[in-house]
């Protein structure tokens, strides 16, 4: 009894490999169309392979990414959304679906995305920028200027977060301070600073 079993279970382990293995095939083509820019062709071999093994996050999530360059956001969304349901743990997912919220004027939705993605990683510079502008575009431009603060913190040569936290410093009436960032996102390399400097900081 035990012998057949275990003979059940070896062919049923085959069966799913040979779906898993399938599953990866229209993964790695629907990849390399991707990388040339042929995004249909990538969508349709993403969603065989989801249609395969329902359970391939980086299916969904490649396929949110493809739709996103066919500016269907909604669609993108959906696909990130599902592939934060197979996996919660999925910074990049969350990160993008914020970036999509964000163009979708989603902000209340693109500054929660982006505070999961630090939850998960705290480190992340970039989702503090961000949510920075997020929380810029929502007026909250203490809240935005915290959080480039902390963009800074973990990357000290972070011109951009310089410059977002100079603009909402002059936002709130700072001009000494703002104008201090923006002349340190110049020494930083940023270009174009010249004609804001000259603007705010006569």
């Amino acid at each position: 009894m035990m012998k057949k079993i275990f003979v059940l279970m070896t062919a049923l382990s085959m069966i799913f490999a040979g779906y898993s293995q399938t599953a990866e095939k229209y993964l790695a083509e629907g990849n390399a169309k991707y990388a040339i820019l042929d995004f249909k062709g990538a969508i349709a071999d993403y969603t065989k392979a989801i249609e395969i093994s329902p359970r391939v996050t980086e299916a969904f999530y490649n396929r949110g990414l493809a739709k996103y360059n066919l500016r269907d956001n909604n669609g993108a969304i959906a696909d990130y959304t599902t592939a934060i349901e197979i996996n919660p743990k999925n910074a990049d997912a969350f990160y993008n679906r914020a970036l999509v919220k964000g163009i979708l004027l989603d902000f209340d939705g693109s500054v929660a995305d982006y505070s999961k993605v630090i939850d998960i990683n705290p480190e992340n510079a970039d989702a503090y920028n961000n949510r920075g502008i997020t929380k810029s575009n929502l007026k909250d431009y203490a809240g935005a200027i915290e959080d480039y603060s902390k963009a800074i913190v973990i990357n000290p040569a972070y011109a951009l977060a310089y410059i977002n936290r100079g603009d909402a410093k002059i936002a709130l009436g700072q001009k000494v301070s703002g104008c201090s960032d923006f002349k340190k996102a110049k020494e930083l390399g940023a270009l174009n600073m010249d004609d804001m400097i000259k603007k705010y900081c006569k």
